[in-house]
């Protein structure tokens, strides 16, 4: 992922066993300077293009088609405000099916999950109850369509099974909103700007600082 090569370094003191002094230091990339898509730019949806994620697709060929280059699989999952790819990222039908499987066993896979209303609408058309919603098993509904009605079981409501709950919820994660490549090239420039570090008493230079070493005591 090139994500890492944006992150700017740290040296921490060396714990390792061949170490010469303690004045040894490890120079590694600091993981706790993240960074991520502006609060304010999340709702302005002219900078994104919404962007369905096929099947078999990872974030690095979602970036090779969409920006050109794969390593900026890491764009991808940010502006996509995707944070953990295992659980954030949709699995493959082959995937998705072992996961439900292992879940709620072959044998319950089509299993009432949850119960969903029905559309309801009266005898002009007018909407009553919204497809969707979910319900109790014992749910009804009263309303006055020329004379009081009630309506329950099948006629209001619909069982989901264990199944395709996993596929709605899994079909949901396709649909991602990224940064349309014309704005890439600033939000690449805005971010390396931001990793550069401050002038502060650890500093070493734009890209590297050094963390206090606890060898070192005053006197």
């Amino acid at each position: 992922m090139g994500y890492f090569r944006e992150l700017p370094n740290v040296a921490y003191q060396s714990f390792l066993s061949d170490s010469l002094s303690s004045q040894s230091y490890l120079v590694v990339k600091n993981l706790f300077r993240r960074n991520k898509l502006r609060d304010d730019l999340q709702s302005v949806f002219t900078i994104f293009n919404k962007y369905e994620i096929v099947e078999g697709a990872r974030p690095d060929t979602v970036a090779e088609e969409f920006y050109g280059d794969a390593e900026l699989d890491w764009v991808v999952l940010m502006t996509a405000g995707i944070l953990n790819v295992r659980d954030e990222w949709p699995l493959s039908n082959q995937q998705l099916y072992k996961y439900a499987e292992e879940k709620y066993g072959i044998e319950n896979l089509t299993a009432t999950h949850h119960y969903e209303t029905k559309e309801i609408k009266d005898s002009k058309g007018r909407l009553i109850l919204p497809a969707g919603k979910e319900v109790n098993e014992d749910f009804e509904i009263k309303y006055y369509d020329n004379e009081n009605v009630t309506k329950s079981g099948d006629d209001v409501r619909r069982s989901v099974g264990n199944y395709e709950y996993e596929t709605v919820k899994n079909n949901k994660k396709s649909l991602i909103y990224l940064l349309k490549p014309s704005y890439l090239q600033q939000f690449l420039n805005d971010m390396r700007q931001i990793m550069i570090y401050d002038r502060s008493s650890q500093y070493v230079s734009e890209d590297l600082i050094v963390a206090e070493n606890t060898r070192v005591t005053s006197p």
